[in-house]
């Protein structure tokens, strides 16, 4: 892959080594503090669009919960001591209970500042939302740490996989009705299509719903990436050894085995990179500000934490070739507003659709890298709400949750992986020629 991507004036060559030298080091090591390790999640959600077909049980399908007692206490206040004043006044319990309820008391905060939502805690920022935020109070969400359960090859494929892949593709990706191909890129396709004529369709599309349409694909290659690299590739007296797979590799995007589609998926791959790198650099002054700690309970960890978090707003800022939105949704106001709505409800429903993943593992990385893009959107149309913070307190107009946050970081982290891989790939590729 080289030269410049469409639909952005970037070229991969620059964000192979903004990436390699910048990024991914950092990224990597703020992946790995407690703050972003836990993620809250519901794998028992049951899917909202077809019966569920039963869940996966090969053994690496499974996800080890992290029991309480390893969660940091700052991150599972989400109850108890949210309010070290508020929860001893019975009047102002039910404020309490209320902003619990709405999802908008937010644990990155330190403890003086939180008494100040309760202020706000009314205030529902449903209609910001690009996702389907799991509830952390149902009795089925349960803390996981993502470094002991890392994203890999699972063996979890066949008609359950394709049909939830399809239904993303073939239901939500824009696509006219006359192209009768299945979207997934991994379906066969008829006859004697080169994969190119394909896309034909795909350029007639007003540049946000091809927007919308890369940003899908890339997680997938994205995805199938991470499975490629950390693939099983023999147990031997049970002990696993997992490693880069080239032959998976190739099936899944060789330019000749995929008819040339292999590449724009790469591509498409880069085009998401490039959208949440712009997302964390526009995000940068919500975690700015003063009032924000990224709060474990732990004050040494966290002031390094948001140390480590701002050293790598610098560098997403200085890259200097960003995807520019503002060519998104730049029609008359009318027409720009439904198109937004409509974009938003279709990405609503890619995130509901991650509910019927039967393999728990790739449901947990689904879920994750879903918020994660949704909270990338969320952020990249609120610039106004985001300038407009005040520095000492929290703010009405624009909120992340924890969840959010941690989301966004890794499924970023995830992105910054991935195209680390790629260039793996490149050399062994060499090599085996």
């Amino acid at each position: 892959l080289t030269g410049v991507l469409d639909d952005c004036l970037c070229d991969i060559e620059s964000i192979d080594d903004f990436n390699t030298f910048k990024i991914f080091p950092k990224i990597q090591k703020l992946q790995e503090r407690d703050y972003f390790r836990y993620y809250k999640v519901n794998l028992k959600r049951p899917c909202p669009f077809w019966a569920d077909d039963g869940h996966c049980s090969i053994k690496d399908c499974h996800v080890e919960p992290c029991p309480e007692s390893k969660i940091p206490v700052g991150i599972k206040a989400g109850s108890s001591n949210k309010y070290s004043k508020a929860a001893n006044n019975s009047k102002e319990l039910e404020d309490c209970e209320q902003a619990n309820k709405l999802g908008a008391i937010n644990s990155t905060l330190s403890n003086q500042s939180k008494e100040a939502f309760i202020d706000w805690a009314r205030y529902d920022d449903s209609q910001d939302h690009f996702c389907e935020l799991d509830d952390e109070r149902s009795p089925d969400a349960q803390y996981v740490d993502l470094l002991l359960n890392p994203e890999r090859y699972t063996g979890y494929k066949g008609p359950s996989a394709w049909r939830v892949w399809n239904s993303i593709y073939e239901e939500n990706c824009f696509k006219p009705r006359s192209v009768y191909r299945p979207l997934n890129p991994l379906a066969p396709s008829r006859g004697g299509d080169d994969g190119e004529s394909f896309y034909t369709w795909l350029e007639g599309l007003c540049l946000e719903k091809r927007v919308f349409y890369k940003l899908i694909s890339g997680l997938h290659a994205s995805i199938n990436l991470h499975l490629c690299a950390n693939y099983l590739l023999e147990e031997t007296w049970g002990k696993p050894r997992w490693g880069p797979n080239v032959k998976e590799f190739t099936r899944r995007f060789d330019h000749i085995e995929t008819k040339g589609e292999g590449p724009r998926r790469l591509k498409n791959l880069y085009f998401l990179y490039l959208i949440e790198l712009r997302a964390l650099s526009k995000v940068a002054p919500y975690f700015e500000r003063s009032v924000v700690d990224l709060y474990t309970g732990n004050g040494h960890e966290d002031a390094e934490s948001k140390a480590l978090l701002l050293d790598i707003f610098r560098d997403t800022k200085s890259f200097h070739m960003h995807f520019d939105e503002k060519s998104m949704f730049a029609g008359d106001k009318k027409g720009a507003k439904s198109l937004k709505e409509e974009f938003r409800l279709h990405f609503k429903n890619i995130s509901r659709i991650m509910d019927c993943v039967g393999c728990d593992k790739c449901r947990l990385w689904g879920k994750l890298q879903t918020q994660g893009l949704g909270t990338a959107l969320k952020i990249l149309f609120s610039e106004k709400e985001i300038q407009s913070l005040p520095e000492n307190s929290p703010s009405k107009g624009f909120q992340l949750t924890r969840q959010e946050i941690v989301a966004l970081v890794n499924a970023f982290g995830r992105l910054s992986t991935s195209i680390k891989e790629l260039q793996n790939f490149k050399v062994l590729l060499q090599q085996t020629r």
